[in-house]
């Protein structure tokens, strides 16, 4: 029987009285290919063309052989059809095959299979891969200038505790964790982190203090929009994760900007005076006290040693009294010769009873006699 081309292919989805409802082009399940999945090839398109070929090439119109012809092009175009399904994973990718648009499994790096379109699909997204967004800020690309950074305000101005405007910018890392959270829980994943990102910055600076916040509370601030975003993040099951909030420009608004910094100035000289006169207190009240402690120390060794030599005296007082009544005459010549020991023991004199005799050779140097060793007497006007 001769091959004729008027059902448009085997399932008679061609022609104008075609049992398939009369939709030209379409595939053999009645519908065309979704947008954005991999299209088909057009299976009647290509075996009108086989049956067209075949006719011209067998004799007779391919009558005997038509069939058989048809038969072997229908195997063919399935077995192309079913080698569709094979496909990669890279190795910063997780597979997610779908049958008939639902999850059936994780696939891992490496060659896969699944069954050919429209009965499975693949969605492959990157899990490794550090995404970043900007809020406050873009980088625009300059012909000229290279890379510029733009910033926008509505993002960026912010509400502190204490009724301060700060102008913030800050970018934001994260990263799939859960792949198909990642594809069919969030439609817009990476507008729904900016909104959270945007929302969680004003949280912590709306409860914090615009002076910790320029100087030494930084990261408290990641960490805490971090935590906040992470936190709003798993509630909404988006299967991301982020891994660092770096907070970029932490300033006063632009139009007081100048100000700020006089203030800022003016505390930060209000800040070393008075370290200054703390130092200045640390190093002048321990002398003070040490002054002190020598002082009372110094009144309770003259106290003790005057005690000790007034109790002394008295003593000896006592026992020269006591001698005193047992022999007067001894004891007060003695008192008088140690007076008198005394009193002339540091006189550069030397005095000779006239009485005694003239036993003493005048040109003598008596008067060195009693000088202790090694001192000398200077002479006087010149004299020898």
């Amino acid at each position: 029987m001769a091959w004729k081309n008027q059902s448009g292919g085997p399932w008679g989805g061609g022609g104008s009285g075609g049992g398939g409802g009369g939709g030209g082009g379409r595939g053999p399940w009645g519908s065309g290919p979704q947008s954005g999945g991999p299209t088909p090839p057009d299976l009647e398109d290509l075996i009108r063309r086989g049956q067209d070929k075949l006719k011209s090439v067998l004799p007779g119109g391919g009558g005997a052989l038509g069939g058989l012809g048809g038969v072997l092009i229908a195997v063919g175009l399935f077995t192309v059809w079913m080698l569709s399904g094979f496909y990669i994973v890279r190795p910063d990718e997780q597979g997610v095959e779908l049958r008939f648009g639902k999850i059936s499994q994780l696939t891992q790096p490496g060659w896969n299979y699944h069954l050919p379109y429209p009965i499975e699909t693949v969605e492959r997204p990157n899990v490794t891969r550090i995404n970043r967004i900007d809020v406050g800020m873009r980088v625009t690309e300059d012909p000229r200038r290279g890379s510029v950074m733009r910033d926008v305000p509505e993002e960026s101005l912010m509400l502190t505790g204490d009724e301060n405007i700060v102008d913030v910018d800050f970018s934001v890392f994260w990263k799939v964790s859960n792949a198909s959270d990642y594809l069919f829980n969030v439609q817009n994943v990476e507008g729904t982190i900016k909104a959270i990102a945007e929302s969680a910055m004003r949280e912590v600076i709306g409860r914090s203090l615009i002076q910790p916040i320029l100087t030494g509370a930084r990261q408290v601030t990641e960490q805490g929009v971090q935590d906040l975003m992470q936190k709003a993040l798993d509630e909404y099951k988006t299967g991301v994760d982020i891994t660092q909030v770096q907070l970029q420009k932490v300033d006063p608004p632009s139009q007081v900007i100048d100000s700020f910094r006089d203030v800022q100035a003016a505390r930060a000289d209000a800040e070393r005076l008075q370290n200054e006169a703390q130092t200045y207190a640390n190093r002048v009240v321990p002398e003070a006290r040490g002054d002190a402690s020598r002082i009372l120390q110094a009144a309770e060794g003259y106290r003790e040693r005057t005690v000790v030599e007034a109790t002394g005296q008295a003593d000896r007082f006592l026992a020269v009294y006591e001698e005193y009544r047992k022999a007067p005459g001894v004891t007060r010549r003695r008192l008088y010769l140690e007076t008198m020991e005394r009193v002339f023991g540091g006189m550069d004199k030397i005095i000779v009873d006239s009485k005694s005799g003239s036993g003493v050779v005048p040109y003598l140097p008596l008067n060195e006699f009693g000088r202790p060793p090694g001192q000398t007497v200077q002479p006087q006007g010149g004299r020898r």
